[in-house]
C-alpha cells in the first residue's frame, strides 16, 4: 500500500506502543514518495528505532514525514525532551548487546540515514532523519539511492 504523496503533503503520526502501525504508515508514505527496496527498508527501520527510543525513555510525541525533490525527511518529535545530543555521540562501534546501553539504535540510524541531526533548543527534542534521492541520467525521475 502507498500513500499518494503530493507536493507539500506531510504525514503526522503519534508515537505510541503500537510501533507496527507506525512502521506501516511510514512504509506507505515512503512508497508513495518513491522509495523502494533497501532505501524503503532503511526508512522504516530508522523510524521504528527512533520511535522506540522515545518510548523507551518514557517520552511521548509524534513522527512527521515529508518529501521534496531532494528526498524524504522524518522528524521524530519527543515532547518530553529525553533524547539529547549524547545519544548521537555514542561510540562508532557500540556494544551489540541490547542490555549494554543505548548506542546500537543511534549507531544504526547513523548507518541508514544520509543526514541526522537533533535539536533540543526549546525543551522539545526534534530528531531529523534525511534520505536523499538520486536522479536518473536523463533527469526525469527521482530514484532512491
Amino acid at each position: 500500500m502507498a500513500i499518494d504523496v503530493a507536493s507539500g503533503f506531510r504525514l503526522e503520526w503519534p508515537i505510541t506502543e503500537d510501533l507496527v502501525t507506525l512502521r506501516a504508515a511510514v512504509r506507505a508514505f515512503g512508497t508513495g514518495a518513491g522509495l523502494a527496496d533497501r532505501r524503503l527498508t532503511d526508512l522504516v527501520i530508522a523510524a521504528s528505532e527512533a520511535a522506540a527510543k522515545v518510548l523507551e525513555h518514557g517520552g511521548h510525541g509524534f513522527l512527521i514525514a515529508w518529501s521534496d525533490p531532494g528526498g524524504v525527511s522524518l522528524e521524530i518529535v519527543d515532547a518530553t525532551g529525553v533524547l539529547t545530543m549524547a545519544y548521537l555521540t555514542v561510540d562508532p562501534d557500540p556494544d551489540p548487546d541490547p542490555l549494554a546501553g543505548r548506542g546500537v539504535a543511534f549507531w544504526l540510524m547513523r548507518q541508514l540515514c544520509d543526514e541526522i541531526s537533533l535539536d533540543g533548543s526549546d525543551g522539545i527534542t526534534r530528531l531529523h532523519l534525511r534520505f536523499h534521492y538520486r536522479v536518473r541520467r536523463n533527469g526525469d525521475r527521482r530514484l532512491p539511492v
